[in-house]
């Protein structure tokens, strides 16, 4: 078995990946899976696109339509988790934190301001993401009208698990930043 690298090495190469998964429409990170608590009281999971990410802050950004279900659930819950994994790599990360919801604020504009124009068109999208239609609706082309619906998502990270799989040896650490206390760092078994 190699010898493991240590905890802030795995913590740096984890905030490189997520910082590359911004960057990089086309690496694996680009579009992690969302998990929120469902109006029902079930998890509710869906894929999301990471637009942005502030490892310092441990702050990553998240857009919706503020129509969408998530963007209710995280109103009635903030508490989300994001899991990413990278087949290439045979890495997975798992980050769990708090919600906050911009509409319309500071927040919110910047992000509307860094979108491309075929990503606003999204939000334009009518009726409201997930009602019953007869069929699909047209794609919206206007790439303004969406703003109203434009929701930017914060996820403000408390805690990070690494996983890498490898024949040599799976290697697995947690990262927790709890609202009170040290941060703390730890290895587990896989």
């Amino acid at each position: 078995m190699s010898e493991a690298p240590d905890l802030q090495t795995v913590l740096a190469e984890a905030f490189g990946l997520l910082a590359r998964g911004v960057a990089d429409r086309r690496h694996a990170f680009h579009t992690p899976t969302l998990a929120t608590t469902g109006a029902d009281g079930f998890p509710a999971a869906r894929s999301v696109v990471l637009r942005g990410f502030e490892a310092e802050a441990r702050r990553l950004r998240l857009h919706s339509d503020s129509r969408a279900a998530k963007v209710a659930e995280l109103a009635a819950d903030p508490r989300a988790a994001l899991h990413f994994y990278d087949p290439g790599a045979a890495v997975q990360l798992r980050l769990a934190g708090r919600v906050t919801l911009h509409a319309a604020d500071a927040v919110a504009e910047a992000a509307w301001a860094e979108s491309r124009p075929f990503s606003r068109q999204c939000y334009a999208i009518g009726p409201a993401p997930g009602t019953p239609c007869p069929a699909p609706p047209a794609a919206p082309t206007d790439s303004e009208a969406g703003r109203p619906n434009f929701c930017a998502v914060l996820l403000h990270l408390s805690r990070l698990e690494w996983l890498h799989l490898a024949a040599s040896g799976h290697r697995r650490a947690r990262f927790t930043w709890p609202a009170e206390g040290p941060a703390t760092a730890t290895w587990l078994v896989p």
